[in-house]
């Protein structure tokens, strides 16, 4: 029970990484906010694990400031996960449109612009804290027609290093995880069409030969945000299968 009593809120835990990271920490003894733009599928898995859902866009100020309201309910919060995350489809770099640009640039960073603002203030004031940004392989080792989205990722890699050092001497440390593409929503826009032969040429990118799976993540996750890690802040960590080596 690495995270008995703590109060953590997952984004975008309705599926995918999300929910393993959410599932994983009840497992652990966490009381959980399950957090997603799909109130139904947070619904869902809250419902699996004894959590509190709360629909949410993380990428709207007004609503990530009714998600910590909502959070504060059940007590201080002491974990924060920023998981929610979106993609383009593979394309050429000048065929991705302005809309799908600004749509990377509103979930992927400016939504954890948001998050921060509005929790840290809370951490601060208690001088403790674990901050979790699932950034990606792609902003270390970028594929190619996927340039907003690799960007996007780098940003989240940058940004967690530069918390973690600003961050520190109030008590808050702030990591990354960075999974290779796993059995989530998003896998198919990855890899553009989900056939065996796509999905054989990217799984001969991955030493280990398979995705990243949910539980995958919520092992990572549990270890870097419980007090096992009370000495790691600004480390962006693998969970990859080897792909970056």
């Amino acid at each position: 029970m690495r995270l008995h009593d703590k109060i953590a809120i997952v984004t975008g835990a309705g599926s995918g990484f999300g929910a393993g990271i959410a599932r994983k920490f009840a497992a652990e003894g966490a009381r959980v906010v399950v957090a997603d733009i799909n109130l139904e599928a947070a619904e869902a898995v809250a419902r699996d694990i004894g959590g509190t859902a709360v629909g949410c866009n993380v990428a709207d100020r007004a609503q990530v400031e009714a998600l910590r309201d909502a959070a504060l309910a059940l007590g201080p919060v002491d974990i924060l996960v920023n998981n929610a995350g979106v993609t383009h489809l593979p394309a050429a770099t000048e065929d991705v449109t302005e809309a799908d640009f600004d749509r990377i640039v509103a979930v992927n960073m400016k939504a954890i612009f948001h998050m921060t603002q509005v929790f840290v203030p809370g951490l601060k004031s208690r001088r403790t804290g674990a901050i979790l940004n699932i950034a990606s392989t792609a902003g270390v080792s970028p594929r190619p027609r996927l340039s907003w989205y690799n960007a996007s990722k780098g940003w989240v890699i940058t940004a967690t290093r530069a918390l973690a050092v600003e961050l520190a001497p109030a008590g808050i440390r702030v990591n990354a995880l960075n999974p290779v593409a796993g059995e989530t929503p998003l896998l198919k826009s990855f890899m553009g069409e989900d056939t065996p032969e796509v999905r054989a040429k990217f799984l001969s990118t991955i030493p280990l030969g398979r995705f990243s799976t949910p539980e995958d993540m919520g092992n990572a996750a549990c270890f870097l945000c419980s007090d096992e890690a009370s000495m790691i802040t600004g480390v962006a960590m693998e969970v990859d299968g080897g792909r970056c080596i």
